[in-house]
């Protein structure tokens, strides 16, 4: 009797040593926390401008990220801004964009002065906004003009509008 108890608890004891020797297959940690992407290829933005009343001066168009300068570009310190001939089909474009959300503002500065001028409060010259968003006393909002900027070229246009 003494031999099968101690039989029986060297076969117990040398069972983990044999299991040992046989390969486990590997498995690998979760990672913690969302995973994480490569950062993403910059693209590029192309913006027809259409409407023009007359070739004179320049269009000067801005394009930001941030809702709460839009559509006054001035006051991102990130915010694009390109200036071109004023003609009708002319092409805008915007290079090396990151992924995000965006708004473009626009004006035709027909005198060259580099302002939007004014005559009682209305613009004097021709303005436009990205996803020809449309006026509600006043410009639009950053919601209402902004679009999604993927991996792919993006074209797009913009009709400028005069009021006076």
């Amino acid at each position: 009797m003494k031999r099968k108890g101690l039989t029986l608890g060297l076969a117990l004891l040398t069972a983990p040593l044999a299991m040992a020797a046989v390969p486990l297959p590997q498995i690998q940690p979760r990672p913690q926390g969302p995973v994480q992407a490569g950062p993403a290829a910059p693209s590029s933005i192309l913006v027809e401008i259409d409407g023009l009343r007359s070739n004179r001066g320049q269009i000067m168009a801005c394009m930001t990220a941030n809702p709460k300068t839009f559509p006054d570009c001035q006051k991102d310190p990130y915010a694009r801004h390109l200036t071109v001939p004023a003609l009708n089909g002319e092409t805008v474009q915007f290079k090396d964009v990151p992924q995000g959300r965006y708004a473009i503002a626009l004006f035709h500065d027909e005198n060259g002065n580099g302002r939007m001028d004014k005559m009682m409060m209305l613009p004097r010259e021709g303005f436009g906004f990205s996803r020809d968003a449309p006026l509600q006393f006043g410009p639009p909002r950053f919601g209402a003009a902004s679009f999604q900027v993927g991996p792919a070229q993006l074209r797009t246009a913009i009709k400028v509008r005069y009021i006076l």
